[in-house]
């Protein structure tokens, strides 16, 4: 196998804790939530190790019986019966990195990864890791930096361990006084740089706003933002709905920073259409608050399209972390759409319409659909377009054929539902916000 191939992928196997309070679903769910992950992440799974417990073991998470069980799998070692299922790609069989479906103790990481002898990753650094690597723009950069540097600073204390004398306590200026140990001077850097960044999202935020207020006074733009679990399809909708080129890659996480595009074909008025990172079951708490920002076109959005894989059996969980999430960001109220995406996934046509009648009855004003599918993109563009024409006005304008330079400022800013012409001009009737309205009247009489 070329060098190249080879680095394309890297061995795992996964590691999960079953709680008396985690139904069989719900644990399934999230494992292969993980394994997805690990896909994102560049890791091919060759095994998934479970376990049963009342409580996670406080030492190294698992139990003793199982990390044995897993060190001979990971070793290549007889005796243990789960190595009788050969992993696959004999060619790299070579088992990098444990994966565990729970965030765990920096203690309990460093005596698993003792024992089973490579090394352990939780679930919330396999997600920090791909943010990482993922993000683009500059403010998810630095929201990703702080959500990595509140990870690792608990864990100085466990490398610390682990580095021995030069871990501990150094004098001060001339080998005098106390000093201060290695851990604490970079625990104390951890802080300065969080604080540094902090201040830094701050200032964009500020910029973004400021920014985003002027593009909307000058383009008079509505805005809806697509929001959901991550992989429900919000990047095939969103080129759908605004015929624009974004990324829409089958992995999760595959866009962190946030795609705004305006509806085609165009609407009156204007609609700004924005793609936001999708959430995921157990999102760690640093990384909800710091990509507080990259979700704000949801809290400034003045409608939501809320995207669920309507082929996924576990759709319910992802509705309820999606309205756990908007409620922590403060966007539980803003108006929205349940859109069931991916109803071309459900089966064959039968089954389709079994899906979507089900669903239809459960959800009276939900849009079921396929993003794939022209017909049904259309359908939700004119919700859509509904939605923010509820308070538009009717009004006619009469234009004299002098004055006709003033007819791109109609059909610019109002959606025109007739237009007829005598001798003297032309009579428009249109559709449109009362302010534009009455800022054409203004315009129009200034004419005259």
């Amino acid at each position: 196998m070329p060098i190249e191939d080879k680095e394309k992928f890297r061995i795992a196997v996964i590691a999960s804790v079953q709680l008396p309070s985690v139904s069989d679903i719900e644990f399934e769910a999230s494992l292969a939530e993980l394994r997805e992950l690990a896909k994102t992440l560049g890791y091919k799974v060759v095994h998934t190790f479970v376990q049963k417990r009342y409580s996670f073991d406080t030492t190294a998470y698992l139990g003793a019986g199982k990390r044995e069980e897993i060190r001979c799998f990971v070793n290549h070692e007889t005796g243990s019966a789960e190595f009788e299922e050969t992993p696959p790609h004999p060619d790299s069989q070579d088992i990098s990195t444990l994966l565990v479906d729970h965030e765990i103790s920096p203690s309990q990481a460093r005596n698993l990864e003792n024992e089973v002898g490579c090394e352990v990753m939780d679930r919330t650094m396999v997600i920090l890791e791909i943010f990482h690597r993922n993000a683009r723009s500059r403010a998810a950069r630095a929201q990703v930096e702080i959500a990595r540097l509140g990870y690792m600073a608990p864990r100085l204390r466990e490398a610390a361990k682990l580095a021995g004398p030069q871990g501990r306590q150094r004098s001060g200026t001339g080998g005098r006084g106390a000093g201060e140990s290695h851990t604490e001077l970079d625990r104390r850097k951890i802080r300065d740089r969080i604080a540094e960044l902090q201040q830094e999202i701050v200032t964009m935020d500020a910029e973004r706003k400021i920014q985003r207020a002027r593009r909307q006074e000058r383009q008079g733009l509505a805005s809806v933002a697509l929001v959901g679990y991550t992989n429900a399809g919000k990047s095939t909708l969103m080129r759908a709905l605004t015929g624009s080129e974004v990324l829409v890659a089958n992995k999760l996480f595959a866009t962190l920073d946030t795609t705004v595009r305006v509806l085609h074909p165009e609407s009156v008025p204007r609609i700004l259409v924005s793609d936001t990172v999708g959430f995921i079951k157990n999102l760690p708490h640093g990384l909800v608050a710091s990509f507080k920002s990259t979700l704000d076109e949801a809290l400034d959005a003045s409608l939501l399209l809320h995207v669920i894989d309507a082929s996924d059996p576990g759709f319910e969980r992802q509705l309820e972390v999606t309205q756990q999430v908007l409620e922590e960001i403060g966007a539980n109220v803003v108006p929205r759409i349940r859109v069931f995406n991916k109803i071309d996934h459900v089966g064959d046509t039968a089954a389709q319409i079994e899906c979507e009648t089900a669903l239809q009855t459960q959800y009276p004003d939900c849009i079921v659909m396929s993003a794939r599918r022209r017909d049904d993109v259309a359908r939700l563009r004119q919700k859509i377009v509904a939605f923010f024409q509820q308070n538009l006005i009717e009004a006619e304008f009469f234009l004299s054929w002098s004055a006709q330079q003033l007819r791109g400022a109609i059909y610019t800013n109002c959606q025109v539902l007739e237009e007829r012409a005598d001798d003297e001009g032309a009579f428009f009737r249109v559709l449109g916000e009362p302010d534009t309205i009455e800022n054409l009247r203004e315009q129009f009489s200034l004419v005259r």
